[in-house]
């Protein structure tokens, strides 16, 4: 798999990584929500912003690997605590960056239940797992599930289906998935671009908007 991606080494090379995405989301019961769009920075090993924009899940959220803030979407400032500091630390630990290269980290542990499936799993809680299925002729990622904490209360089983892909710097990413939550479609995902190794410094994250809407593309 990791060859097919562009290779381990160039992998390990990406030290910070930006995307701009665009969905469209539904909830459980399959009626239509909107459009959200979303920029992703990510700096390795650990520090993380999300800011996002869509129909009733609009915030701002800035993690450094231990603790950080979010924006709400009514505009409250909080401390990262309880379920969505869970969500913060699940999301980095799930990185495609990072848990591409699991192999390399000894907090993971690496099984196969079954060929062209391989099983993701940290060591220090078991039940944190992404399992990947591999594609038997392209050898790319074809779906991915594990369990979703984007609703931290309601932990839900999600699947992720890849359908195109793309190439920056030599490294292949997903460019279409389908997202799924306990069977039920919930977003069809397009990224718009993705930045690889612009210098994104941590201290650049870390800035609240003074506005607090979230930050949609670098300022000038």
């Amino acid at each position: 798999m990791q060859k097919a991606l562009g290779g381990a080494e160039k992998i390990a090379a990406v030290s910070d990584f930006e995307d701009i995405v665009h969905a469209q989301t539904w909830n459980q019961a399959g009626d239509a929500i909107g459009t959200v769009r979303k920029r992703t920075r990510w700096i390795r090993p650990n520090h993380l912003r999300l800011d996002q924009v869509g129909p009733g899940d609009t915030y701002v959220l800035y993690f450094d690997g231990t603790g950080g803030w979010e924006i709400l979407p009514d505009k409250t400032v909080a401390d990262l605590a309880g379920g969505e500091l869970e969500f913060a630390k699940k999301y980095v630990r799930d990185f495609q960056l990072h848990k591409w290269l699991a192999d390399r980290d000894s907090r993971f542990k690496i099984t196969s239940s079954m060929p062209n499936v391989i099983r993701i799993a940290d060591r220090s809680d078991l039940t944190h797992q992404i399992e990947i299925t591999v594609d038997p002729v392209t050898a790319l990622p074809r779906t991915e599930t594990t369990t979703s904490l984007a609703d931290p209360a309601h932990p839900a089983k999600s699947e992720v289906q890849i359908e195109e892909w793309l190439s920056t710097g030599g490294i292949r990413f997903p460019r279409r998935t389908v997202t799924y939550r306990n069977g039920a479609r919930v977003a069809e995902i397009t990224v718009d671009e993705i930045k690889l190794n612009r210098r994104i410094e941590s201290k650049d994250l870390a800035i609240k908007p003074s506005d607090l809407q979230p930050v949609m593309s670098r300022q000038k």
